[in-house]
Parts: C-alpha cells; sequence; structure tokens
C-alpha cells in the first residue's frame, strides 16, 4: 500500500525497527551518510547500511547486499533506498526477495516502475520522503528549516556573541 498521508507514515515508523538502509554511505557530506547517523543515534531503529563498496560506516558493519542483510540479520522491516531511479527496480526485487514489509523512496528517488512492483507485492511504500524527516516531525526535532537547534526563544542572537 502506498502511505500517503501522516498518520500512515507515522504508523510505519512506530511498528518497525530493523532498518537496512541501501546506498548509506561513509561520507560524512552527503545525505545518505547524515540520515545514516541521525536514524541510527537519535532513533530506536536498527540501522544497517547496505552498500558493496564499503565494510563499515561507524563501526557498523555494511552489508554488500539485502540478501545478505537478509540471511545474517533476517527480514528489514523498512528498505530505505538512496538510489538513482534508474536502479529502483532492482532494489525493489531484492526488497522483495528479503522478505521486507516496506520501501521508503527518499526525497528524489522516484521509479513508477519500482512503486507499481513494490506496491503488488504488498509492501508498505512510501516516496519523495525522507525519513529522518518524518521521524523528526512526529518526535517534536523539527523546526521550518528542517533542523532541531535547540534554542527555545523568539529572538535572534547578536551576530558578535
Amino acid at each position: 500500500m502506498i502511505l500517503r498521508t501522516p498518520g500512515e507514515r507515522e504508523s510505519l515508523l512506530e511498528r518497525s525497527r530493523k532498518v537496512a538502509m541501501v546506498g548509506a554511505s561513509s561520507n560524512a557530506l552527503r545525505p545518505s551518510y547524515t540520515v545514516f547517523s541521525y536514524l541510527r543515534t537519535q532513533t530506536p531503529f536498527d540501522v544497517a547500511p547496505i552498500n558493496p563498496t564499503i565494510r563499515e560506516i561507524d563501526g557498523i558493519a555494511a552489508y554488500p547486499s539485502l540478501e545478505a542483510y537478509a540471511r545474517a540479520r533476517g527480514a528489514p522491516d523498512i528498505v530505505d533506498v538512496f538510489r538513482r531511479p534508474s536502479e529502483l527496480v532492482a532494489v525493489t526485487r531484492e526488497a522483495i526477495a528479503a522478505a521486507a514489509k516496506a520501501i521508503w523512496f527518499q526525497y528524489g528517488v522516484i521509479n513508477d516502475e519500482a512503486i507499481r512492483i513494490a506496491d503488488g507485492a504488498g509492501l508498505d511504500v512510501v516516496v519523495d520522503r525522507c525519513m529522518k524527516v518524518e521521524y523528526a516531525r512526529f518526535h517534536g526535532g523539527l523546526t521550518t528549516s528542517g533542523l532541531n537547534s535547540g534554542v527555545i526563544t523568539s529572538r535572534w542572537r547578536s551576530l558578535s556573541s
């Protein structure tokens, strides 16, 4: 089922624990690293990177494929995808073979055929949303800029301080 409403996405996040992040990066400048790091340290999710080009990210073992992840850890609740749209059909088929319950296509990661395949296989499908942003949205950690500054004030700080 394609999850279109905030309530549907929140329900998915609340019932999920194991997240396999396809395309996670060890490069701290990439969004796929930032989201991986946030989900790993600021949420209850057990997040594992799926990337055949790296061994680990921040001490967390990386898996070369969803198949390897599933063999070692069982089916993921969510496959969070940071890949090119042209690669999504293959990733979706891997997610189905790994018995994933849901697939989450990050911002700009859209392929209509992959969405149809995932939906037809009975996966919950989130499209063009960020898992980090959605989690923060539902748990009070999001401002209009997308960041939690930790400062509660209506006044601007002086640039000289």
